[in-house]
């Protein structure tokens, strides 16, 4: 149980193993949807913890679904198959976020929190935590909001940020002047905005040459 996300997201066990849910981050149930169960088991519920684990014994074959109570609506929600896939869960999508298909978590054992699921798509994770996305090969096929988004917002922001250093570096170097009397300042501040010094290192050797110059 991490930040509104479980990880893993999708757990392959057989029948009589005992899953311990882990708090990591926060507070967080893992609290199963009475009618997305099999038949025969009973709903388990940890209830809204802040420190600890919960821990459940899974008898029943088959496919069940969860999620946390305070945190359902970011699409904190998670996949337990069973022995094999079976029950209400393969009959329609999970109504909060997304989880991996049961052939895949059976197929790979366990999928973490936004790992690729292979051939069928993504997943996004298992433990208490963050918000869920998706991707193909997640049931739902949903692009899960924004928080689905946030990783193609993080490069695209990065490429972003490398592209206005790349200007900046460009203007800047366009800027100094072919002059040999440009001042030991100018050229500290052209190398602080470039990044080729940090604040402290800046800091210091301007507070030198403001000494110099006073001397």
């Amino acid at each position: 149980m991490g930040n509104n996300y479980f990880d893993p997201i999708g757990l392959h066990v057989d029948p009589g193993t005992t899953v311990r849910f882990e708090l990591a981050a926060g507070a967080h149930s893992a609290t199963a949807y009475e009618n997305r169960i099999p038949a025969d088991a009973s709903a388990f519920d940890s209830g809204t913890i802040s420190s600890g684990a919960f821990e459940y014994t899974f008898e029943e074959p088959g496919t069940y679904d969860y999620y946390c109570i305070p945190h359902k609506s970011v699409g904190m929600v998670g996949r337990i198959v069973v022995g094999s896939p079976g029950g209400p869960a393969e009959t329609s999508p999970i109504p909060n976020g997304d989880v991996p298909e049961s052939d895949a978590i059976v197929e790979q054992g366990a999928i973490e929190y936004g790992t690729n699921t292979g051939g069928d798509g993504s997943s996004d994770g298992g433990m208490m935590g963050h918000g869920m996305g998706s991707g193909p090969g997640m049931v739902n096929g949903r692009n899960g909001g924004w928080f689905g988004g946030l990783p193609f917002v993080g490069g695209a922001l990065g490429m972003l940020g490398l592209v206005g250093g790349l200007l900046y570096w460009a203007l800047g170097r366009g800027d100094a002047p072919a002059e040999s009397d440009d001042s030991a300042m100018e050229t500290l501040k052209r190398r602080y905005a470039r990044g080729e010094i940090d604040e402290v290192e800046f800091q210091r050797r301007r507070e030198r040459l403001v000494q110099n110059q006073e001397n």
